[in-house]
């Protein structure tokens, strides 16, 4: 719950985006992203009640980009509505934070939940495979031409990684660095997340009977590599489970009739180039998964997998 001085005029724009009788029932935080401030809404009206996902940008860096950003995930919850990809329906925007206290976007809520644990590994095999089958299907998606999203950007460039200070295979780094100096690979480009991992995906079920139930965060979507969006859920995959793990996502993905690039050095340098993007050691994205029950996550575990997976890429 935020306070009311932060609040007051983005509950007001909420509510007149409501049906007639309609009100909030009740609000509550939602923990996962690191972003933006994710609430729940609960509605209540003359019909059956609801719960809505308020989704803002409140910190300074993210309120400089975040009408591009709502803007794009508003364009391309539409563009999903009709599609079997299982992502939000948009109930309403406000990009620039005309009306609220901040820039803010508000869907449906989707079933399920996040499953980051690392106890089971046949549970860690399974998910893996969903998310494959799910990236493959949201790849496949055919979008015309004038609704494709933007062209994806690279997260990080040879003169911007950070190398860790305290690391104890500095040419290990070097190595790294020099796989990304070349032009980017011919490719193919398809519709991509451009953030996809399990930190964003939802899930049910257990056994043979979980499955995926929503992908959440279209902030980022573009238009670009399949296997960009193949290495970053397999950097994550190595950050929460080890690099064995992310390893295998490509694999999975091919098994799931998803297509890669057949050229071993094109593939391997986008899989530097999203690992890179993590240096020096990942502490960033891990303090939501953290928050969400992942303790062991230190950042001298995030450091060592992330280095490890980097031998394992150039070796």
């Amino acid at each position: 719950m935020t306070t009311t001085e932060d609040w007051s005029n983005t509950r007001l724009w909420v509510e007149r985006s409501l049906r007639p009788g309609e009100r909030i029932r009740d609000v509550g935080a939602l923990r996962g992203g690191w972003t933006s401030r994710m609430r729940r809404l609960e509605i209540d009206g003359p019909g059956e009640p609801y719960t809505l996902v308020l989704r803002s940008f409140v910190k300074p860096f993210y309120l400089r980009v975040a009408s591009g950003l709502l803007t794009r995930e508003a364009d391309i919850l539409r563009l999903l509505a009709p599609t079997s990809v299982p992502a939000a329906r948009l109930h309403a925007v406000d990009a620039a934070g005309e009306h609220c206290d901040h820039p803010s976007l508000v869907m449906s809520l989707l079933p399920g939940g996040l499953r980051l644990d690392d106890d089971d590994d046949e549970d860690v095999e399974r998910r893996s495979r969903l998310l494959a089958r799910q990236l493959a299907a949201i790849h496949g998606l055919r979008v015309p031409e004038a609704d494709r999203p933007r062209t994806y950007e690279a997260w990080t460039a040879p003169d911007r990684v950070r190398i860790p200070e305290n690391t104890s295979r500095p040419e290990l780094w070097r190595r790294a660095v020099d796989v990304i100096r070349r032009p980017a690979p011919d490719h193919r480009p398809c519709f991509l997340h451009r953030d996809f991992h399990p930190g964003n995906v939802l899930f049910t079920g257990s056994g043979t009977d979980l499955a995926v139930t929503g992908v959440v965060d279209w902030v980022e979507t573009s238009w670009g590599p399949a296997d960009l969006d193949v290495a970053h859920c397999s950097s994550a995959l190595t950050l929460l489970h080890g690099v064995p793990a992310g390893l295998r996502f490509a694999d999975h993905y091919l098994a799931a009739g998803g297509t890669l690039t057949d050229d071993p050095e094109a593939r391997r340098y986008w899989r530097v180039l999203d690992a890179l993007g993590f240096a020096p050691d990942a502490e960033k994205v891990a303090v939501p998964w953290r928050e969400l029950g992942r303790t062991d996550l230190t950042p001298a575990v995030l450091a060592r997998r992330l280095e490890n997976y980097l031998l394992a890429l150039l070796d």
